[in-house]
């Protein structure tokens, strides 16, 4: 099609609707209008699903990763434990029963200071700033009775 055709033919029915003679009734424009307007909720409901399932498949592809680091991380850990564990009785420093007894406090006492982390960081999972923010502003009023 070529572009002065399109324009004339927008024109052509700008003109017409503008035309005192021509003028759709009040009920049409308005069911036209909402014609668009469900056209474009429907749109941004679209883009949203969209913008959803793709949020989601991220979301598990970030899982997946993250259990292959933590698998990774712990075979990486244990064998710093155990290569140190060797280091300790090859040197004669420790048998080997206590070298590995070490190895395990050190785990645990590792394992401890996180629980404790853990905990601590509990707390905002509750969101207590919102909280505080949505709780009546009748208790922060004082009284104010007349008498």
């Amino acid at each position: 099609m070529d572009p002065t055709t399109a324009v004339e033919q927008t024109g052509g029915s700008r003109a017409a609707s503008s035309d005192p003679g021509h003028r759709v009734g009040l009920p049409k424009e308005a069911a036209l209008l909402w014609c668009e307007l469900r056209g474009l909720a429907h749109d941004h409901l679209q883009l949203a699903a969209l913008e959803t399932q793709r949020a989601g498949e991220s979301l598990v592809t970030m899982i997946a990763a993250g259990m292959i680091v933590a698998g990774l991380l712990l075979s990486a850990w244990l064998g710093l434990m155990g290569a140190s564990v060797l280091a300790l009785t090859s040197r004669g420093v420790l048998a080997s029963s206590s070298a590995l007894l070490l190895a395990v406090a050190v785990n645990l006492g590792v394992a401890l200071v996180l629980c404790g982390v853990i905990r601590r960081r509990s707390h905002y999972l509750q969101f207590p700033a919102n909280t505080r923010s949505l709780q009546p502003a009748s208790s922060k009023l004082p009284d104010t009775e007349t008498s």
